[in-house]
């Protein structure tokens, strides 16, 4: 039996905004033409697909894994389960990466770059950067080089356990987004990050265990003056500034986002 557009976002039981999002998808249209074209019947095929894509969703599956994409600092970004979904907050580490390279042609390394979203971000809007992008994961790095064959085909990409692979390398700046969720944190069992690769978001019993790595091997990686910027949980604020101060760098500070979280530190070599 036939259905309407509105029957199958009503009948979901999920937020509209989400519904009309899936069943758009489903029937290969926008939401505008979905919404003015309502009380459209669907056939029996497009019916089934937009009933798998919302029951996906009521099971709990993130919506950028559902659609294949999500868009990141302007850039439309296929992401697959093997990555974390690139998420707004990330954005204030490509915006501080950007304001301290002042238009130079500079070296700069996304150390576990997932889908490529930060080194992607970084080489679009600074043509002159020299930007690479290490992963442990084939198949991130795989998803990466394709995002980055549509946005920024200049990315170098290593397969690198932190910085393994990248003996002698040295950088002007080192930016990561590393795992930074305790190990115990009741997060993991809630929301969009039950889908999401576990490796890429526990950090150790506190969280720290990778950002103490990235902060200690960082700086035989740094050029001279070179920075270390990295995003952390909401509230590791002080112990990353503290473990940045340690272990000898400068102008240590953590910036805000948005909503006035502290979610980056960094000092400079």
């Amino acid at each position: 039996m036939s259905a309407s557009i509105h029957t199958l976002v009503e009948a979901s039981g999920l937020p509209k905004s989400e519904a009309r999002l899936l069943v758009a998808h489903a029937l290969g249209v926008d939401r505008a033409w979905l919404v003015a074209h309502a009380n459209d019947l669907v056939d029996a095929a497009q019916q089934e697909l937009a009933g798998a894509l919302l029951g996906r969703r009521q099971a709990g599956e993130p919506i950028a894994y559902i659609l294949g994409h999500r868009e990141f600092h302007g850039l439309d970004l296929a992401v697959t389960p093997d990555v974390l979904i690139p998420r707004p907050e990330t954005e204030l580490l490509v915006d501080l990466a950007l304001a301290r390279m002042g238009g130079e042609s500079r070296r700069v390394l996304d150390l576990g770059t997932g889908s490529g979203a930060i080194a992607i971000a970084i080489a679009h809007s600074a043509p002159r950067a020299d930007v690479w992008a290490a992963d442990a994961s084939a198949a991130a790095l795989a998803l990466a080089r394709a995002n980055a064959a549509r946005h920024a085909p200049r990315v170098h990409f290593v397969e690198s356990d932190w910085f393994a692979g990248l003996i002698g390398q040295r950088f002007g700046l080192v930016l990561t987004n590393p795992p930074y969720v305790a190990a115990d944190d009741p997060h993991l069992q809630q929301g969009d990050v039950r889908f999401e690769p576990r490796a890429a978001l526990v950090g150790g019993a506190d969280g720290l265990d990778c950002i103490r790595r990235v902060i200690s091997e960082a700086r035989d990686h740094l050029a001279a003056g070179g920075w270390l910027l990295l995003e952390h949980g909401h509230e590791q604020g002080e112990a990353s500034r503290a473990l940045l101060a340690a272990a000898g760098y400068s102008e240590v500070d953590s910036w805000p986002d948005l909503a006035g979280i502290p979610r980056v530190s960094g000092g400079r070599r």
